[in-house]
């Protein structure tokens, strides 16, 4: 595999990285409030910074680039407990007022700067994941916080993108789990001990998170809320059956696919569980669930007739789950309005060993990507007869290796000329 490193790409921990819709910049933040734009060079592989600035009073924990069609637009989330839209305008352009009077505002490129177009502050708690909703829907952006509600916000003036409502909220771990999904096998989790209230301060819960990755992941209903649960959305790529989401939230471990309507409340589709039934249980088993989930990816579709949907977790495990939802006209002729959604485990790996912190699909959800605390970005692919088996991984160690023989080989051609 082919791999760029960026050295010394934060002050901090690095927290996310997000491709705008070509692949050609990259977006990430980090631990160090800041938000930065890299540029790639196609000639020689390299990116560049093009765009640096303090966007928020705490960590910076997600980023998501809206399609290009609403220009060029990044909303982010923060332990601060907002969400910001940022949009790249000319330099020299006038700037409309904004809601507080303030503008933020930084280089990038020729002729541009990232200004702030709004901040929600709805949350009680930090946000930790943030998506734009895919853009057939408008331009939507769904956000899930560690008061485990899930927000979803909807601009109606796109042009200045300053007006944006508050479309839906759910509490996540209230709504109703009418259907339960879960895997063939398990594996018990080891208990830790690890006891702690949530920090107030948001600072704080940063520096925590920062010193967990050290630390051995801990059992559901056991740590510190803030710093051991997880919370993580994402949308359904496909059109046909409507808003319909991923998201998790706290120290449950479940992941719950929410459907949204503009003429009810959100409705739960499905709650894939990867715990085990009690009564398949050994009797000698803690009854204890699984571990916090820590990210949730949908593939795009590509034509299959079934969805899949990986999830990430503090027990180290990648997990992909085949889902299938009824055809709306058996369910009618049945008398119901609703298709009732199934869904299995169809991989299930612990390679990393411990926390996964990221799953992403390539542009055809036929490659996961997961990185975890161990310092690799491994990949899985699924084989003849749909069977998920690895298909590699690269380190940093690898990256850096190849920084250095690239360096050698080009020293080598300055001598020979």
């Amino acid at each position: 595999m082919q791999t760029s490193l960026i050295q010394n790409a934060h002050a901090d921990l690095v927290t996310d990285a997000e491709y705008d819709f070509y692949g050609a910049r990259l977006a990430t933040c980090s631990l160090d409030h800041r938000i930065k734009i890299w540029q790639l060079d196609e000639s020689d592989g390299t990116w560049t910074a093009v765009a640096d600035w303090k966007a928020h009073d705490a960590a910076v924990t997600k980023l998501s680039w809206a399609h290009p069609e609403f220009g060029s637009v990044l909303a982010s989330s923060s332990f601060d407990r907002t969400v910001k839209i940022w949009e790249e305008t000319p330099a020299d352009s006038i700037d409309q007022p904004q809601a507080n009077g303030a503008f933020t505002a930084a280089a990038s490129g020729p002729g541009t700067r990232w200004v702030e177009r709004a901040v929600l502050a709805d949350a009680k708690g930090s946000v930790r994941g943030v998506e734009f909703a895919p853009h057939h829907f408008g331009l939507k952006l769904a956000a899930i916080a560690s008061d485990n509600h899930l927000r979803v916000y909807e601009c109606l003036e796109t042009p200045a993108l300053t007006n944006w409502t508050l479309a839906e909220e759910a509490d996540v771990a209230a709504l109703p789990s009418t259907l339960t999904s879960r895997p063939h096998t398990y594996a018990a989790p080891t208990p830790t001990q690890i006891s702690g209230t949530p920090a107030a301060d948001a600072l704080l819960v940063a520096n925590a998170l920062q010193q967990q990755q050290q630390q051995p992941p801990v059992q559901r209903g056991a740590g510190n809320r803030e710093a051991d649960g997880g919370w993580s959305v994402s949308w359904c790529k496909e059109r046909y059956w409507g808003e319909v989401l991923a998201t998790c939230s706290g120290i449950s471990g479940v992941v719950k696919i929410i459907q949204l309507s503009p003429s009810r409340r959100p409705i739960t589709l499905l709650a894939l569980d990867p715990s085990p039934p009690v009564d398949s249980r050994p009797v000698s088993e803690d009854m204890t669930a699984p571990y916090a989930i820590t990210s949730i990816s949908w593939a795009p579709s590509c034509g299959r007739s079934f969805h899949l949907v990986a999830t990430g977790g503090r027990d180290g495990h990648v997990r992909v789950w085949k889902l299938r939802p009824s055809s709306l006209d058996d369910e009618r002729m049945e008398g119901s309005e609703e298709a009732k959604w199934a869904g299995s485990v169809v991989g299930d790996f612990d390679h990393h060993k411990s926390a996964v912190g990221r799953v992403e699909w390539n542009i055809t959800g036929t490659v996961l990507a997961s990185a975890g605390n161990d310092g690799r970005v491994r990949l899985w692919k699924a084989t003849t007869g749909s069977i998920w088996r690895p298909a590699g991984y690269i380190t940093v160690e690898q990256a850096e290796e190849q920084q250095r023989e690239g360096d050698v080989e080009m020293d080598d051609g300055n001598l020979a000329d």
